[in-house]
C-alpha cells in the first residue's frame, strides 16, 4: 500500500509530556491524543489471527468456570437457542477443520457472506477468521449490479447465503453453501479428529467490508487482522468489570462494520450476544424483555422509533436495560432529550467511526462521558487526530472546526484494487482523511458538524445540513427530517428540507421556514419544503441525501 504502516508502532501513540492532560492536545504537533489507558498491542511479527485473539481475552473475562458454561454465548431471538460459552469454541473450530477439510478453504482466499442477522453468523466468521480466509459480508436487500460489483471486488471462492437469498445473485457464485442447511449445521457439529491450526499474520486481511457509497460508488475497504485487534483491545482497556456478563443485542446488521466488530467483540468479551433477524421493533423490544438484555447497539433511526412508539415501549418490561449505544450517524440533541425524558436511567453513550478505521474513533465510556450532549466520546485508544484548516491545510488547535484526520492502528490497509482512493485518503505518514469537519472542546470530545462534501455552499457561506436537521427536530410535529442543497441561481445553492409531519399535524411550509428563521442566522435560512413519507437511509442510518437530491431535482417532491 501507499502508505507506510508505521501508525502501528505502539510507542508514537503515547501523548508526549507536551500535551494538554485534560483535553490530550499538543500545540507543538497540533495532534490529539488518546487520553484512554492502552496497554501494549501484541507483537506485530507475531502469528494471530483475529479469533486466536478474541478467545485469548474470552479466557481472562470469564472469571468462574461457572459463570462461562452457565451463560449463553449466542441467543437466537427466533429460535430461542442459546448457544453456552463452552460450546461456541468447539463449533467454531470445527466448522473452521470442516471449511478447511471439505471446501479446501485456505489462508488467503475470500468468503462472501449474505446474511441478515442469526447466531450462525459469529460462528461463521470466527472459523473464516482462524484460517486466515478473508470475511467480505454484504447486505442481503443489495441489488444484483451492488452484488456483482462486490464480487469483482472480493474475488470470493465461495459464498455463504441463506435460503431466501434472491436466486440472481446466488447464480452469480459459483458454489454457495445455504447457511440454514443441514449441510452446514453438520459442518459445525460433527467432530473431527483433530483442530486444523493455520498461521495467520496480523497484517493478513480479516475482511473486506464496502464503504456506504454515500459518496459515489463504493469502496472495498480492507480490514487486516490488527485493525480489528488494536480496536477490540481498545474496548477490554475502559470496560467496567461486571457480573452477571452484560447481556448485550445488536441490532446493527453484522454486515455493516458496527455490527461486525460488535458480534466479535461480544464474544471476545464473554457477553451474551442476542441477534434478531430482520430489524423490527416489536421484535427487539420483545427480545430485550424476554432475555433481560442490559445493553443495546442501534442507529439513530431506532431511537427515532423507541422514542415515537409510547404504546410499545410501555407495554413491556425493559427494566434491565442500562445502555442503549448510538453510532452510524450523528444524534441530534432533541432526540438526546426526548430518549432521556422517556428513559431516564438508561445511557445513550454515542460514538463516530467509519468502516476505514475499523468503526469507532471516538466513543462515550460509562455515565458521566454519556451525558456530554452533542458529542461523540473522546478518542479510543491506540489513536492520534488532527483537525485541520480545509483553506490552508494547518493544524487547528480546540473549539475550530475542520476536516478531522486520525492515525493509529485502527486505520485500514486500503481500499482493494483502488490504489489511487487509497492514496487520496491516506497519507505518506499514515493520516486517514475522514472528510468530516469536526473540532474538539478542550476535555477532548469530538463534536461532528457536517460531511465536507455535503456543506451546502450558500452565497459564498457554508451551511451544515445537520445544523438545521437537529433544529428541524425540536418541531413538536416534525418526526424526522433532512435538509439538502438545492442549487439557485442567484446563491449557488439554497438549503432545502425534506420533512415527514407528525400524524394528523397540519404544519405547512411557511411554518417550518418561520420556526428556523427565528433562531438562525439568516443565510442558514429554510428557503424550501417538500413533505413526505419517509427519509431514505442507509443500514447503518445515514440519510442518502443524495437520492433526496435528485428527487428535488427531479420536481417530483410537489407530487408527494
Amino acid at each position: 500500500m501507499a502508505h507506510s504502516n508505521s501508525n502501528s508502532n505502539h510507542s508514537l501513540l503515547l501523548p508526549p509530556p507536551s500535551a494538554d492532560p485534560n483535553g490530550g492536545f499538543c500545540s507543538q504537533t497540533k495532534t490529539y491524543f488518546t487520553l484512554r489507558p492502552h496497554p501494549p498491542l501484541p507483537p506485530q511479527s507475531l502469528s494471530l489471527s483475529l479469533t486466536d485473539y478474541a478467545f485469548s481475552l474470552l479466557r481472562q473475562n470469564s472469571p468462574s468456570p461457572t459463570s462461562s458454561s452457565t451463560s449463553a454465548a449466542l441467543i437466537d431471538a427466533a429460535t430461542g437457542r442459546r448457544i453456552p460459552y463452552t460450546e461456541l469454541v468447539t463449533l467454531t473450530q470445527t466448522l473452521a477443520t470442516s471449511l478447511h477439510r471439505q471446501l479446501g478453504l485456505a489462508r488467503g482466499d475470500s468468503a462472501f457472506v449474505l446474511s441478515l442477522n442469526s447466531s450462525r453468523i459469529p460462528i461463521l466468521y470466527l472459523a473464516l477468521f482462524s484460517l486466515g480466509v478473508v470475511v467480505s459480508p454484504s447486505n442481503p436487500n443489495s441489488t444484483v449490479s451492488d452484488i456483482s460489483r462486490q464480487i469483482e471486488l472480493c474475488k470470493p471462492v465461495i459464498a455463504f447465503v441463506t435460503s431466501d437469498a434472491n436466486e440472481k445473485i446466488i447464480s452469480l457464485f459459483s458454489r454457495t453453501i445455504r447457511l440454514d442447511s443441514f449441510e452446514f449445521e453438520s459442518m459445525m457439529t460433527t467432530r473431527c479428529d483433530e483442530f486444523v491450526r493455520f498461521d495467520v499474520g496480523q497484517n493478513d486481511t480479516a475482511a473486506i467490508l464496502y464503504s456506504s457509497g454515500t459518496t459515489g460508488k463504493f469502496k472495498g475497504v480492507e480490514l487486516t487482522h490488527q485493525n480489528f485487534i488494536s480496536s477490540i483491545a481498545g474496548v477490554q482497556a475502559v470496560r467496567p468489570v461486571r457480573q452477571p456478563p452484560a447481556v448485550t443485542l445488536c441490532s446493527v446488521p453484522y454486515f455493516h462494520v458496527y455490527g461486525f466488530l460488535y458480534c466479535v467483540r461480544t464474544v471476545a468479551m464473554g457477553e451474551s450476544l442476542v441477534s434478531i433477524g430482520k430489524f423490527d421493533l416489536l421484535q427487539m423490544i420483545r427480545a430485550i424483555e424476554r432475555f433481560r438484555v442490559t445493553h443495546v447497539a442501534v442507529a439513530p433511526p431506532v431511537i427515532v422509533s423507541m422514542v415515537n412508539n409510547h404504546d410499545l415501549t410501555d407495554s413491556h418490561d425493559l427494566r434491565s436495560l442500562e445502555v442503549v449505544a448510538s453510532g452510524g450517524a450523528p444524534l441530534s440533541k432533541a432526540l438526546f432529550k426526548k430518549f432521556k425524558e422517556r428513559f431516564p436511567r438508561v445511557q445513550l453513550p454515542q460514538a463516530y467511526g467509519l468502516t476505514e478505521t475499523t468503526a469507532g474513533v471516538s466513543r462515550m465510556v460509562g455515565p458521566n462521558e454519556s451525558q456530554k450532549l452533542g458529542a461523540s466520546g473522546r478518542l479510543v485508544a491506540y489513536c492520534q487526530a488532527k483537525i485541520v484548516d480545509v483553506e490552508t491545510g494547518m493544524g487547528l488547535p480546540p473549539f475550530k472546526q475542520g476536516e478531522l484526520w486520525v492515525r493509529g492502528p485502527l486505520v485500514m490497509k486500503g481500499y482493494v484494487g483502488d490504489p489511487k482512493a487509497t492514496s487520496t485518503i491516506l497519507d505518506s505518514e499514515g493520516w486517514l482523511r475522514t472528510g468530516d469537519i469536526c473540532y474538539f472542546d478542550g476535555e477532548g470530545f469530538l463534536y461532528v458538524v457536517d460531511r465536507l462534501k455535503e456543506l451546502i455552499k450558500y452565497k459564498g457561506y457554508q451551511v451544515a445540513p445537520v445544523e438545521l436537521e437537529n433544529l428541524l427536530q425540536t418541531h413538536p410535529d416534525i418526526v424526522d427530517v433532512a435538509v439538502v442543497p438545492y442549487p439557485d441561481e442567484e446563491a449557488g445553492q439554497v438549503p432545502m428540507a425534506f420533512v415527514v409531519r407528525r400524524p394528523e399535524s397540519f404544519v405547512d411550509e411557511s411554518n417550518i421556514k418561520d420556526f428556523v428563521a427565528r433562531q438562525v442566522a439568516p443565510y442558514k435560512k429554510i428557503r424550501r419544503v417538500s413533505f413526505i413519507n419517509s427519509i431514505p437511509k442507509n443500514a447503518s442510518g445515514k440519510v442518502l441525501r443524495r437520492e433526496l437530491i435528485k428527487l428535488a431535482l427531479s420536481g417530483a417532491s410537489s407530487k408527494l
